[in-house]
């Protein structure tokens, strides 16, 4: 067994999920001396961490669900799992159905339970963020490493950082340039989350918790609009949602106003929160990675306790965040005027244009 294993981390989350991961993985790097391993899932894990110093190499499931016996990318995944079989293994998972499916991988993979630190032990403390209870968890060691790695203390508030190379700043830049976006404050709007849509069409808004009214959020690009007139107001989302979006657009009827979802790759979207003027956001992944990117954020909360999940911003950067119990349930409660005054009143500490153009 090396004397200095690399530690690896179990998450089975959406894209907020895994960006909430980043200081845990650093504390990690620090106490073992070597970089994570990340067993997650979906599109996102590779690309988000493809430039973080903290993370050695990522296997990502795309088709979690997928039964056992019939899933080639299962059993790559036990393959992957049993090469890294004397490592520090930190499962953050918290849904069972998910931890089910864990435990029979690390099984097969033949990682020893000695080896293993569970999320499940470290309970979540009433008005404790995530990120600080992960970090909580990054204190313990499993068994058979007790002696064998540094203890360390790390800030509670500690917030992920995430970064950009500069090859996906340059085509972030190049792509800007040809659709005529560049050299323009740009402000993104993420309106929609993993709930709007369903497989038959939009959800009822009366169902969703975090849904913004159309007329809100057209409201809201012409209110940005007025305040900074050289800007262009982006609707960001995935590809599934460009129609949804292009209902904000068309009542927005701006030229300024543009929807972006149908070119929008992890890698772009990073790129763009670097360089961004600021977001607003439902409670969602994207307003975690602008947090995470330093990009100036005003999130909207439903029914989701924002000192679990809050975003956190990275230095330089800043997160307002509105709604969420006890002050609201539901982000319709919100008005588009509460939303833009929280808008206008970001710091521009990131974008000198700003002190010249919003009052």
């Amino acid at each position: 067994m090396p004397a200095s294993p690399c530690p690896l981390v179990i998450r089975y989350g959406r894209l907020g999920d895994t960006v909430l991961l980043q200081p845990l993985l650093h504390k990690l790097q620090q106490r073992y001396g070597q970089p994570c391993d990340l067993l997650a899932i979906g599109a996102w894990p590779t690309g988000l961490y493809a430039d973080q110093p903290e993370v050695a190499d990522v296997f990502a499931l795309r088709a979690p669900r997928r039964p056992l016996l019939v899933s080639r990318e299962h059993w790559r995944a036990i393959g992957w799992l049993h090469e890294r079989r004397n490592a520090p293994v930190y499962i953050c998972e918290p849904q069972p159905r998910a931890l089910l499916r864990i435990r029979r991988a690390l099984g097969l993979a033949g990682v020893p339970a000695a080896h293993r630190a569970w999320l499940l032990d470290t309970p979540l403390r009433e008005r404790e963020h995530w990120v600080d209870h992960l970090l909580r968890f990054g204190d313990c060691t499993p068994p058979a490493f007790r002696g064998r790695c540094d203890a360390l203390a790390v800030d509670p508030g500690a917030a992920p950082q995430l970064q950009v190379d500069a090859v996906a700043r340059a085509e972030c830049a190049r792509w800007l340039q040809a659709r005529g976006l560049h050299d323009r404050p740009l402000v993104l709007l993420q309106p929609a989350n993993k709930r709007t849509l369903r497989w038959n069409g939009v959800r009822a808004i009366a169902d969703d918790d975090k849904a913004w009214p159309l007329q809100h959020w057209a409201a809201l690009a012409w209110t940005i609009l007025e305040t900074l007139p050289s800007a262009r107001v982006l609707l960001c989302g995935s590809p599934r949602e460009a129609d949804y979006l292009e209902g904000i657009r068309a009542i927005a009827a701006s030229e300024s106003v543009v929807s972006v979802a149908d070119d929008l790759p992890l890698g772009r979207l990073k790129a763009l929160l670097a360089c961004a003027h600021s977001m607003v956001s439902v409670d969602t992944g994207p307003a975690h990675l602008a947090a995470a990117m330093g990009c100036p954020l005003v999130v909207m909360f439903g029914a989701a306790s924002p000192a679990h999940w809050a975003p956190r911003a990275a230095p330089g950067g800043w997160v307002t965040v509105l709604g969420g119990p006890p002050h609201a349930a539901r982000v319709d409660e919100l008005g588009v005027e509460q939303v833009a005054d929280a808008w206008r009143g970001l710091p521009s500490l990131r974008h000198a244009h700003r002190q010249a153009e919003v009052a």
